[in-house]
């Protein structure tokens, strides 16, 4: 890779670890679905500004729908389940547990898409459940019923990411090369509008004490503008310069900005745990998305 390809790999994953540091700002104080439908919805605004002055075509070939259901599989669930933990979970355990998102790709590629598993994947899959669980009973916070939802809920949003991958493919392989950026757009509509109702049922019946202050906002327009807005344009940028596979290794660095900006910013606690958990993440990672080893055929050794 070019010293400019490497700048943006790094960027981008400061940028997505920095979001599991707003988030541990924003939703213990205005609440969960708040902090996931503003997330959304200001990176949806952000998006279409930023696409409106690059002036891109808004051709979504008949898929605006589909695309607009991905974004809630994708975008909407997910951002809620993380905004649940990130009301008991410290910002790098959030971050650590993200990488998982290839692993429950491994599982449910195997279970509901017919793909091939292998052992190498299958050890992956039983490596990173291991440093889950190295990281939840051995770190420094302490182990209970918190930390455990908190943990479950992550999962639950790697899981959405898992079936997401597979169902675009499905659903948007032969749409004749629908322009991702438009379906970045799409997909934040989609949460937004998935997530308008519950905002506006959960402001009515159990309104936040209160709205924050200038930090929580900032926080919000860092999430929504930067970690996901912005943060597209870049991994967009990075997919056509270096393609999709190399541009995955970008999982190995996130959490490593995640546990740095919650020690730095939030004085969150380090501990051997977060070395030995993220360690067996990265050898899980490493396995699953390691390309296979092509034998030749006895034709070819002929």
């Amino acid at each position: 890779m070019s010293a400019v390809d490497i700048f943006r790999m790094l960027s981008l994953a400061a940028i997505w670890g920095a979001s599991f540091l707003f988030m541990r700002i924003i939703a213990p104080v205005i609440g969960t679905i708040p902090t996931a439908f503003f997330r959304v919805s200001i990176a949806a605004v952000g998006l279409l500004v930023i696409l409106g002055l690059m002036r891109i075509s808004w051709d979504f070939k008949g898929k605006l729908k589909t695309v607009m259901l991905l974004g809630v599989i994708n975008s909407g669930i997910p951002a809620t389940l993380y905004s649940v933990a990130a009301q008991v979970l410290p910002a790098g355990y959030s971050a650590i547990f993200n990488a998982t998102t290839p692993l429950m790709g491994v599982l449910i590629g195997g279970l509901f898409f017919s793909e091939k598993l292998t052992v190498a994947k299958l050890t992956g899959v039983f490596l990173g459940l291991l440093g889950v669980g190295v990281l939840t009973r051995a770190g420094p916070v302490a182990f209970d019923l918190q930390l455990l939802m908190g943990a479950l809920a992550c999962l639950l949003a790697t899981t959405c990411y898992g079936f997401a991958g597979f169902l675009t493919r499905r659903w948007l392989d032969h749409s004749g090369g629908l322009d991702s950026r438009l379906s970045a757009v799409g997909s934040m509509l989609g949460a937004s509008l998935f997530l308008l109702p519950l905002f506006g049922y959960s402001v009515i019946t159990a309104p936040p004490a209160s709205w924050g202050g200038w930090n929580v906002w900032l926080s919000l327009l860092g999430l929504g503008l930067g970690c996901t807005a912005f943060a597209y344009i870049i991994y967009f940028r990075l997919l056509s310069s270096i393609g999709p596979v190399k541009s995955m290794t970008v999982t190995f660095l996130i959490p490593a900005f995640g546990v740095l900006w919650g020690a730095l910013l939030l004085d969150e606690p380090l501990s051997m745990a977060h070395l030995y958990g993220g360690v067996l993440i990265a050898l899980a990672l490493w396995l699953v998305l390691k390309p296979a080893v092509v034998k030749p055929s006895a034709a070819a050794v002929r």
